[in-house]
């Protein structure tokens, strides 16, 4: 009986989250920014309950992750983003926006204390609007311009090899060296 209330809570949730989106997308004047664009600058409130801004990080490369306990991949990417972020020297900023209650956010920081990436909490799931984030994980790199370079939705653990291939190029150059065709934003993979 338990098992069948988790089930239907979590189809309620599923079946609410596109009207979640497109009524979180109206909100925020429904513009969604592509590759390209100006990133949206909010993305959530740290440990501290300050607000997160990408100003903060103008000159370095930024990937902003979105995330939840719940998402195995997304689980798994952190300590993999953390890494990325130490071999970036500096000039790599990795922020990982927490979209569950602020309460699951903080026991969760506390446990990553010595994650070196900005952990970050959106329970009104604001930048989760903002980004257009339809689902987790998802994965935004913005440029040293604060410009948006990729953006990725339900991928695996094992495309990080191609994000950090994306931040070394961007570090270089200032842009990745992608064809055209995937110039555009990525589809989503299962």
């Amino acid at each position: 009986m338990a098992h069948s209330n988790a089930s239907a809570r979590y189809r309620a949730w599923w079946s609410a989250l596109p009207l979640f989106l497109v009524t979180a997308s109206a909100a925020y004047g429904g513009h969604i920014p592509g590759v390209g664009e100006a990133a949206p600058s909010f993305v959530g409130y740290g440990l501290d309950s300050r607000k997160v801004s990408l100003e903060a990080y103008r000159g370095k490369v930024v990937v902003v992750s979105f995330w939840a306990t719940w998402c195995p991949p997304c689980r798994q990417e952190l300590p993999i983003l953390a890494n990325i972020q130490k071999a970036g020297q500096g000039q790599i900023q990795v922020i990982a926006v927490n979209t569950e209650s602020r309460d699951t956010f903080r026991r969760v920081a506390k446990l990553r204390k010595d994650y070196p990436i900005q952990l970050t909490n959106d329970e009104d799931q604001r930048s989760f609007g903002l980004y257009g984030v339809k689902g987790l994980p998802h994965l935004v790199v913005i440029g040293r311009d604060l410009r948006i370079v990729s953006v990725r939705e339900g991928y695996g653990p094992d495309e990080l090899e191609d994000v950090a291939a994306e931040l070394t190029a961007t570090l270089r150059d200032g842009r990745p060296e992608v064809p055209a065709t995937s110039a555009e934003q990525p589809q989503a993979t299962k």
